[in-house]
């Protein structure tokens, strides 16, 4: 608590670090006192700056408190005139922002919160500070408490001002976020454009071509409030639904023609079952893949995840040639079951760029989901076009994965941070060098490195992930074309059906998990016994001498530590679990297929074909098709008797050790 008034008109406002002090003390104060939850002190304080801003716009000076009505309410008496004054300028407040307040709103602050807090900030006018005080005062508050309280709908500020960057708006251009948040990909766009428009007109732009919707009026409020600090003039931050009547929405933003550029990041994982609304989506129905293609069928999903309905909707958004760039999980780009979407999604644009970032990218902001960006025009003229891709991979982030998100800086080979011409320590991050690659090229510039290369558009089949077209198994495809190979389904058969034995709940089995598996050795070094109505679900496939097991699901898949085995007679009759696929009936040696099962070739195909943001996995259909290269039958068989007698040579050593018994008196 502060003893006097008068020391509050000490601070002088030109400079930002001073208005931040006054905004922290207000959060700290309000949070202290009033026992409100982060979320709600935030959606307080902004209510009163919406008032204050409110009370400057019609000049009548009623956003104060005097030292006396202060005085009487720390004293802890009530004062009517005061919190009356307050809540009929909220209610004008209402009225001038009346599409993000409802008509039952009220602050929710304690008479002594609020009054400390007006105390704090009558002395300032908000619209007569410098555009850099107020903006930069409420971004730097607004980037520690949104982490806090507000993490479901905070975007790394990295990764928006990469996707800024990449797509380059252009002053006269419109730009769209439908699932705005907070305003973080609005407030960037304005700052790209002041930084690279030295005669930008701020209130024309934010009047006139930036756009934002979004479900929840509280985050609304933050991203209106964030423009208004920019310019006094109309703010296009409207609480909507945009998911809704897609013509509906373009009459209430009046934007009938679309958008030039729309940046988002949708929520993730959100199940839409309103069947209304998904009748209205091409991709709230199913789709049937005949005549080497996709085509909608009539029949509506019974749910459908929110981000697909919004890849349509922002590609509905844009005008033919718009710009959009899109936060997306993984899922998106490699699962089997989603082809249909991505055949859309050729069928209605021109894919610019595909852009990979790391696993702890959202992390510090409450998801560790997998996730890249996509960025496309709008191109609804035909499917079969030729154009080059860009892929991108970003690896280092500038900040650490970790709840906190702390910062990371560049070091010299003495482990000192390296400081810029300006004295600045430096971000330890490559979305710089992902910018600069893809600007090259857009130029024309072949572009082949491990992090950024580019494919011809034909060249794209069913998935649009990183790891699929990299050089480096692009590489290995090349070279296995001029060497005998076939199909591993054409080879083997794969188990599908689960075990009878499943249906006796009281037979007694023995259980092998993926971690039974000795992966330097090829082989199951234990198992579990289970009666049937104690297995896990998960437990499938009944074992056979002879057949091959190896991994399909899991962070292993494709890597040095990838599970195969060989079943010995040991493990006949064993149930394993549905991680692995149990390989049978060869048609070449079974050795040699367990040779090939551990070679770099299978494990790099595995890896490629990995699907999922949780747990990793290799649909059937891509193992079928893994690529088995066949040697002549002179080495085929050389490798089959060394296999053979390694792994002959290894059981007699386990049996030998296991035979020693020691006799203790």
């Amino acid at each position: 608590m502060y003893n006097s008034m008068n020391s509050l008109f000490e601070i002088k406002l030109s400079k930002e670090d001073n208005l931040l002090k006054r905004f922290e003390e207000i959060h700290n104060y309000i949070y202290a006192n009033d026992g409100l939850s982060p979320q709600q002190t935030l959606e307080e304080f902004v209510k009163i700056l919406f008032i204050k801003i409110s009370d400057e716009n019609v000049k009548t000076n009623q956003f104060s408190i005097s030292a006396e009505e202060w005085d009487l309410i720390k004293s802890g008496k009530t004062n009517i005139d005061f919190t009356n004054r307050i809540s009929n300028l909220f209610e004008k407040t209402k009225q001038a922002f009346i599409d993000i307040f409802e008509n039952d709103d009220r602050i929710k602050l304690s008479a002594i919160a609020l009054g400390f807090t007006i105390n704090k900030l009558q002395s300032i006018s908000l619209l007569d500070s410098s555009q850099d005080a107020k903006g930069l005062a409420f971004q730097k508050f607004l980037s520690h408490h949104e982490k806090d309280g507000r993490g479901q709908f905070f975007t790394p500020e990295p990764v928006i001002e990469f996707c800024v960057e990449m797509t380059q708006p252009k002053p006269n251009e419109t730009i769209i976020d439908p699932a705005c948040g907070s305003g973080g990909f609005l407030m960037s766009a304005l700052k790209y454009l002041q930084k690279n428009y030295s005669e930008l007109k701020t209130s024309e732009i934010v009047s006139q071509h930036l756009f934002g919707l979004d479900i929840n009026k509280s985050i609304a409020r933050i991203a209106k409030m964030k423009l208004l600090l920019e310019s006094n003039k109309k703010i296009n931050v409207l609480c909507i639904n945009s998911l809704e009547d897609i013509d509906a929405i373009k009459f209430s933003i009046a934007q009938k023609d679309g958008f030039d550029v729309v940046f988002t990041n949708p929520p993730f994982g959100a199940k839409i079952t309103n069947t209304t609304t998904l009748s209205k989506f091409d991709l709230g129905h199913k789709w049937s893949n005949y005549e080497k293609g996709f085509h909608k069928t009539k029949t509506v999903y019974p749910n459908q995840n929110a981000e697909i309905l919004f890849i349509e909707r922002c590609i509905q958004l844009l005008k033919e040639g718009g710009r959009m760039a899109i936060v997306l999980p993984n899922g998106n780009f490699e699962n089997p079951s989603l082809e249909y979407l991505r055949y859309y999604i050729k069928l209605k644009t021109k894919i610019l760029a595909i852009v990979n970032l790391p696993q702890e990218t959202f992390i510090p902001y409450g998801t560790g989901v997998k996730t890249s960006i996509l960025f496309l025009e709008k191109d609804s003229s035909t499917l079969n076009k030729q154009y080059s891709i860009f892929f991108g991979r970003v690896t280092k982030l500038g900040y650490q994965g970790n709840k906190n998100g702390t910062p990371l800086y560049q070091k010299d080979k003495f482990g000192q941070t390296i400081k810029d011409s300006k004295g600045q320590q430096i971000l330890d991050e490559d979305f710089s060098v992902i910018i600069d690659a893809f600007k090259k090229f857009q130029n024309g510039k072949e572009i082949v490195s491990d992090n950024a290369f580019s494919i011809n558009y034909n060249e794209l089949n069913g998935r649009f992930d990183f790891d699929f077209y990299s050089p480096e198994n692009r590489k290995m495809f090349t070279n296995l074309e001029n060497v005998k190979t076939v199909r591993l389904g054409d080879i083997c058969e794969i188990v599908k059906i689960k075990s009878r034995k499943l249906k006796d709940q009281k037979l007694t089995v023995e259980y092998v998990e993926l971690s039974d598996i000795n992966t330097h050795s090829y082989e199951i070094i234990n198992s579990t016994t289970y009666q049937v109505h104690e297995l896990p679900s998960r437990a499938s496939y009944e074992l056979l001498e002879d057949d091959i097991i190896t991994a399909i699901a899991g962070n292993s898949v494709g890597t040095r530590k990838h599970a195969t085995a060989i079943v010995t007679k040991e493990f006949e009759g064993s149930i394993c679990t549905n991680g692995f696929r149990v390989l049978r009936n060869f048609k070449i040696d079974s050795y040699y297929m367990l040779y090939f099962l551990k070679s770099e070739v299978f494990l790099k195909q595995m890896f490629m074909y990995r699907t999922g943001a949780a747990i990793p996995n290799v649909s059937d259909n891509d193992l079928l098709n893994i690529i088995i290269h066949l040697p002549n039958k002179t080495i085929i068989d050389e490798i089959s008797i060394k296999m053979k007698r390694a792994f002959e040579l290894r059981q007699e050593s386990r049996k030998q050790i296991e035979s020693i018994h020691l006799e203790l008196a």
